[in-house]
């Protein structure tokens, strides 16, 4: 027994070691600093408390970063679950040729770095050549400033997102579907059951557990997503109009020397990813259907 515990031990103390070192300890790190008033590069620090906090609350840049990450969350993840839904649908039971080059199709924007997405859609968006106002031009539509209309650029992002993450989703999707039972669509057939019934009666009742993890997962991604896409494509402007979570910690960190004001934002980040996360798991529970 005594041979047995340790021989536990060294397998799992790599794991626990490294989740210490790389994770726990800087997320604490995260929460003190954020009581600082700190530059980030003196070995001043000046203790203040939550005052940190307050200024978040009455930081009008900050309150439309929140807005902007909100907006991107709530858009981004209803239609990319709808759109990964359908598809994954459409080429598990429907009869499409060539469904395995369909699959790698929509994948490749998930291997492809942000970086390369935000080049993609920054040419497509460009105000003369791009594609988006050649095709509106077709239409008689006046050309729109994609990212540098204030109205329009959260958006711009957000058609960025959806494009990104929908192949992903979709070949998890894909995959859970595959392992319903035929059998099962066969009975729904005979009952005169119609394709949207049997989808929502056998289909998602029985993958529902793998809707409910891609959630999850989808709420952190959007986060690092966001970010990425707006530093390439933006900048966070014009104005801000496209700032984010992320991005507006980065700058008053890493560019405005206010390193305890940034890793406030930090903590106000993480504390709203896991409360969101907790309360999407909770408003998705339901009784697991098991074949």
């Amino acid at each position: 027994m005594k041979t047995s515990k340790s021989f536990l031990f060294f397998c799992t103390f790599p794991a626990l070691a490294l989740f210490l070192i790389f994770m726990a300890y800087p997320t604490i790190s995260v929460f003190v600093m954020s009581l600082y008033k700190w530059g980030g590069y003196s070995a001043a620090k000046t203790f203040v408390g939550l005052n940190n906090f307050r200024a978040l609350m009455e930081d009008d840049r900050f309150i439309g970063s929140f807005r902007n990450s909100v907006i991107l969350l709530v858009l981004v993840s209803i239609v990319t679950l709808f759109l990964a839904l359908w598809c994954a649908n459409a080429l598990t039971r429907e009869k499409i040729r060539a469904k395995g080059l369909f699959r790698v199709i929509f994948y490749i924007p998930n291997i492809l770095s942000a970086v390369v997405i935000a080049a993609i859609f920054s040419a497509i968006y460009d105000p003369s050549r791009g594609l988006a106002n050649s095709l509106l031009s077709l239409v008689g539509i006046e050309p729109v400033m994609w990212l540098g209309n204030r109205s329009v650029v959260i958006y711009s992002i957000a058609i960025a997102m959806i494009w990104q993450a929908t192949g992903y989703y979709m070949v998890m999707y894909m995959s859970s579907m595959s392992a319903v039972p035929h059998s099962l669509y066969e009975a729904a057939d005979i009952e005169g059951a119609s394709r949207k019934t049997k989808f929502f009666s056998v289909t998602l009742p029985l993958i529902w557990t793998n809707v409910r993890t891609t959630l999850t997962f989808f709420i952190i991604s959007s986060i690092n997503i966001s970010f990425l896409l707006v530093r390439a494509m933006t900048g966070g402007g014009p104005d801000g109009a496209s700032e984010v979570f992320l991005s507006y910690m980065y700058e008053q960190a890493y560019t405005n020397s206010s390193y305890g004001y940034g890793m406030a934002i930090g903590v106000v980040i993480f504390v709203f990813s896991f409360a969101l996360s907790a309360l999407v798991n909770l408003a998705t529970r339901r009784e697991i259907v098991e074949l």
